[in-house]
């Protein structure tokens, strides 16, 4: 087959891909993980099968993948397609660069350097800058090993012992806090979890209890971790005062706003993260709120030049990092060293929507979420589980039966939903309560959709209280 009309049916499949949101249909495949082992041939060939059947396998792979794009899909904190920055994705893997020096890819370059300064003007860093990195994970990690470099000058070099050093989080913070205490040498037990108040907000009160027990412990705080819009509850914790607090105690303050970080472009609701500026670090995902596919996140810094030391080992490569280009290697502000251009697709999405574009945006989930919250509220067996700050609405089903276990019931409303294909949400717990937490982060979500959404979460527990099984097996 010759390239031109290989890449003819390809560009059919996506096209019909994208047109395929708006059709009735599974958001997810009906096979189990055993079936799909033992029917689809995925075997690895010790002859090539050529491009043709290239194609056959790619069909095999969308019809047996989750229909992230649909408007069901409400799982996880991203979801849906955009059409520019898909065109960046593939723009990028076709032209192959990688953004460790300027050299090998000179505007691409140029547009992450002006994506990553404009995103730190944003949250309030004039002189800031970063690197995009593979994840909120990874930029909390970076967070974390910059107020270590910065604490402890040299610690990158030297390195140090971390058993006697403590950083402060939210309870609810993302678990990949324990990751990198992991990584930079400190453990899991000096990960000091800060009680959160009703509304899931780590309380300034209790991290100064905190900081205060942990000094008399004779344990050295590194840095204070508090989070822009929880994972579970999308909750904002008040980054004045812990602004206050941490730099009052000359620890570094880390911000995850790897979901929370979108607000920022709203006049009316970039108020959640007052304080901001405070702050010494950033991550902020684009590929959740902002719909940019997936892998696309911003760690940025208040000052440049210790994520440049921490970075240093960069020297050593003569091969690749050369004086002439010093200050424009992106390569020396990573971790990294080969890195796809992620920044491309984030470009053209911004550059077709424009900060009013994601303003509108970020405006219309908000609403919707309050839309959904107040049918919640307004539907006599399902309750709000906790307030809403973002859009993570998390809600439940009860009945009056004192009898039936809520946990046990909302665990199968959710599965019965995956069963049948209609909707993907996401089961939390919130204490000990099973909670169902919806999303609104899907650009194709609309008021539609979430009516369908409760229609089915009341079918499905209706049904379980009347003992009824499920339609059908998956």
């Amino acid at each position: 087959m010759e390239t031109a009309a290989f890449l003819d049916e390809v560009a059919k499949r996506i096209a019909a891909y994208i047109a395929s949101k708006d059709e009735e249909g599974r958001v997810n495949p009906s096979a189990s993980l055993a079936t799909m082992r033992r029917t689809l041939d995925i075997q690895l060939p010790l002859e090539g099968h050529g491009l043709n059947a290239v194609l056959d396998d790619l069909d095999t792979f969308i019809a047996n993948s989750v229909k992230t794009h649909r408007s069901e899909f409400m799982n996880p904190l991203w979801g849906g397609l955009s059409l520019p920055a898909f065109a960046g994705e593939m723009i990028a893997a076709m032209t192959n660069n990688s953004m460790y020096t300027y050299e090998l890819s000179p505007i691409g370059t140029v547009i992450e350097q002006t994506i990553l300064r404009r995103m730190s003007e944003m949250v309030g860093f004039p002189d800031g800058f970063g690197t995009l990195t593979t994840g909120g994970s990874n930029g909390n990690m970076l967070g974390m090993l910059c107020a270590r470099e910065h604490q402890m000058v040299g610690s990158t070099k030297t390195g140090f012992d971390g058993r006697k050093s403590v950083i402060f989080v939210s309870a609810e913070a993302h678990y990949s806090v324990l990751m990198a205490a992991n990584v930079i040498g400190i453990g899991h037990q000096n990960i000091i979890k800060v009680q959160c108040d009703d509304d899931g907000r780590m309380m300034p009160n209790r991290l100064e209890e905190e900081i205060a027990f942990a000094r008399q412990e004779g344990f050295k705080p590194l840095c204070v971790v508090a989070t822009a819009a929880t994972t579970v509850r999308g909750a904002y914790d008040d980054l004045e005062a812990l602004a206050t607090i941490a730099h009052r105690e000359n620890l570094w303050l880390h911000v995850d706003a790897a979901w929370g970080g979108t607000c920022l472009f709203s006049n009316e609701h970039r108020r959640l993260m007052d304080g901001i500026d405070k702050a010494d670090s950033v991550c902020w995902d684009a590929h959740k709120m902002m719909g940019v596919p997936l892998i696309c996140s911003a760690f940025l810094v208040k000052d440049p030049m210790v994520l440049r030391r921490l970075c240093d080992h960069t020297n050593v490569a003569h091969y690749l990092f050369h004086s002439e280009a010093e200050l424009d290697d992106l390569g020396r502000y990573s971790l990294q060293c080969a890195r796809r251009n992620d920044a491309l697709k984030l470009w053209l999405e911004w550059r077709a929507r424009g900060d009013a574009g994601w303003a509108k945006m970020v405006d219309t989930r908000m609403a919707d979420a309050a839309y959904l919250e107040q049918n919640i509220t307004d539907h006599p067996s399902l309750e709000m589980m906790s307030s809403r700050m973002w859009t993570n609405v998390c809600f439940r089903f009860t009945t009056e039966d004192s009898e039936v276990d809520l946990n046990s019931l909302n665990t199968e409303i959710r599965k019965r939903l995956i069963q049948e294909g209609t909707f993907m949400v996401s089961r939390s717990n919130i204490g000990e309560d099973v909670i169902l937490r919806m999303v609104v982060v899907n650009q194709n979500v609309n008021r539609t959709t979430l009516d369908r959404f409760l229609e089915r979460v009341v079918h499905h527990g209706e049904e379980i209280c009347r003992g009824l099984p499920p339609l059908s097996e998956p």
